[in-house]
């Protein structure tokens, strides 16, 4: 089920995430339906909370993406990205390695905004899927940006966060506009 992507100004986007102590069935729902939502909306990455769910949980699949690759090790070997694709993560552990290189991003919940945002070019990374089982990788590219994006969401953090004073200032009226817009219709529910 296609669920309702919630807009700057909501504040469960500034909720830290809630551990997920097993894979339930309703957790199984969830990742299916964020899934869905995602794909239907040309995402490559979703937080439960940019879904109104604050737990500890991101879809990720940035297979469609391919002018902005993405790199992948598997106990230290070259794999390919492919291969653990559509990714879960669970209750995420992201330590950074690489050195911050700029890139370009956007968000589901800020509709049209897109900044350069610096941040490392590697990360490793350690979580639960889907299963509930264990994976641990590291990534670069366009995976370890959205992998980085992803766990931000579950930390209450958002990609503004990370914007350079000029580029948010630019930004401003725009996300004013949103913020005020996503306010108002909380208030009318």
């Amino acid at each position: 089920m296609v669920l309702e992507i919630v807009r700057y100004g909501h504040p469960v986007l500034r909720k830290k995430g809630e551990r997920i102590e097993g894979v339930t069935p309703e957790i199984k729902k969830l990742i299916a339906d964020m899934f869905e939502t995602m794909n239907e909306n040309h995402g490559v990455g979703l937080a439960a909370q940019q879904v109104g769910v604050a737990k500890q949980l991101t879809v990720i699949d940035v297979r469609e993406i391919t002018d902005r690759p993405s790199t992948l090790e598997l106990d230290g070997q070259p794999a390919d990205v492919a291969s653990i694709m559509p990714l879960v993560l669970i209750n995420p552990e992201v330590t950074l390695v690489g050195d911050a290189v700029k890139g370009g991003e956007g968000c589901l919940s800020f509709p049209e905004i897109y900044a350069e945002i610096s941040r490392p070019g590697t990360v490793d990374v350690k979580a639960l899927d889907a299963k509930g089982k264990l994976i641990a990788f590291r990534c670069g590219g366009l995976l370890a940006r959205a992998v980085q994006h992803e766990t931000d969401h579950l930390n209450g953090l958002l990609f503004i966060d990370r914007m350079d004073k000029k580029t948010k200032a630019e930004l401003q009226p725009e996300l004013d506009d949103l913020q005020a817009a996503t306010k108002k219709a909380l208030a009318k529910k």
